[in-house]
C-alpha cells in the first residue's frame, strides 16, 4: 500500500475507516474509523453518517472488512444519519472484559459537541450505544483515547471551540468520567490529537485549526500526562512537511518496537475517496521526527 492514497481491503473494495485508529486485540489488529462510503450531500463537505467501520488484519497489510461495529441506524437520536459521528476510538477494559468506544457526537451545526460512548463484547461489535455527554461540562470536538503508565484512561479532547486541549479521566469501567480534568496547550488552538509514551515522557501530535486545509503538525512533550505539556516543533521532516504531507494526525500505535503515526488525507468534496498514511516515528529525547515514506510497513510486517 502506498501512503497518501486510497487503500483497498482484501476484497478489492475501498477501506472506509477515516478519523480512526489501529489497535491489537488478541492475535489480530483492528482498524476502526468513520465509514464515508456515500456521495457527499449536495453542496456540502459531509456525507450522511453510516457508522463506524471495523477491519481486521493479521499483518497490518491485508485488511478484512468486518462490517459496521456501530451503525447509524436511528436507534438513538445521536445515531441518526443526519447527525455527526467522528473520530471513533476503542479501548479494551480488562476489568469488565468489554470493548468501549468513544467518539465525537454532534449536531450538524457542531453546537452540541458531545462525547458518545458505546460498548461491545467483541472487538468487531456490534457496539451498543449507551449515552452522549459533554465531559465535565466541557465541549468535546476532535478527540482520542489514551491509557497512561498508571493505567488511567483519558478522553483527550479539543474544547472551548478548539481553543484548548483537555484530558478528562474515564471511570474504571471506561463508561463515564470521574470529574478529574486538566487543561493543556491553553489557547493554542490544537485539534486531531494523537499520543504516545516513550522512555519516561509523554508525546502528543496535533493539528492546527484550519478546517479542511492541511497545516503543520506540532508535537508536545511532558513528563506527566496531566500537566507540563510544552509545544516543541513540527515533527515532519520531508517535502510538504508544512502541510503534514497534506494530511492530518489521527492515531499513534506501536508494532515490533516501532512507533507509527496514522494520517488522514481528506478530500472534503469527495470524502469517500480520502486516503491514508502510516508513517514511522523516531523519538530521541525531546526530538521527534516523522519522515515521509512512500510505502507502508513493507519490511516490518511478517
Amino acid at each position: 500500500m502506498k501512503n497518501g492514497q486510497i487503500w483497498l481491503d482484501d476484497q478489492g473494495k475501498l477501506i472506509q475507516a477515516h478519523g480512526g485508529m489501529i489497535a491489537r486485540f488478541g492475535s489480530r489488529w483492528y482498524w476502526y474509523g468513520e465509514n464515508k462510503d456515500a456521495p457527499n450531500c449536495p453542496g456540502t463537505t459531509r456525507v450522511d453518517v453510516i457508522g463506524v467501520s471495523c477491519y481486521s488484519s493479521a499483518d497490518l497489510r491485508s485488511w478484512h472488512d468486518e462490517g459496521l461495529a456501530l451503525a447509524a441506524d436511528g436507534s438513538a437520536p445521536e445515531l441518526h444519519p443526519t447527525q455527526v459521528l467522528e473520530r471513533p476510538k476503542v479501548l479494551f477494559n480488562e476489568k469488565t472484559g468489554k470493548y468501549v468506544m468513544w467518539f465525537h457526537s454532534d449536531s450538524p451545526d457542531y453546537t452540541q459537541a458531545k462525547a458518545g460512548c458505546a460498548v461491545a463484547d467483541a472487538p468487531t461489535g456490534p457496539f451498543r450505544f449507551l449515552h452522549a455527554m459533554q465531559p465535565n461540562r466541557l465541549d468535546c470536538r476532535d478527540m482520542t483515547l489514551f491509557v497512561d503508565q498508571e493505567n488511567r484512561a483519558w478522553l483527550v479532547h479539543s474544547a472551548n471551540w478548539n481553543k484548548t486541549l483537555y484530558f478528562s479521566r474515564l471511570t474504571e469501567d471506561y463508561l463515564g468520567f470521574t470529574g478529574e480534568t486538566y487543561a493543556t496547550l491553553i489557547d493554542q488552538e490544537r485539534e486531531a490529537p494523537a499520543l504516545c509514551y516513550r522512555d519516561g515522557r509523554y508525546y502528543s501530535v496535533t493539528s492546527g485549526c484550519t478546517g479542511w486545509s492541511p497545516n503543520a503538525a506540532l508535537y508536545a512533550v511532558s513528563p506527566h500526562v496531566n500537566c507540563g505539556w510544552k509545544l516543541i516543533d513540527n515533527p515532519c521532516t520531508g517535502v510538504e512537511a508544512s502541510t503534514t504531507y497534506q494530511g492530518q494526525p489521527t492515531w499513534m500505535f506501536e508494532h515490533e518496537g516501532q512507533l507509527y503515526l496514522m494520517l488522514d488525507h481528506w478530500k472534503p468534496h469527495d470524502l469517500r475517496h480520502s486516503g491514508y498514511s502510516i508513517l514511522p516515528v523516531s523519538i530521541n529525547g525531546l526530538t521527534m521526527e516523522i519522515p515521509w515514506q512512500e510505502t507502508v510497513l513493507e519490511e516490518e510486517a511478517p
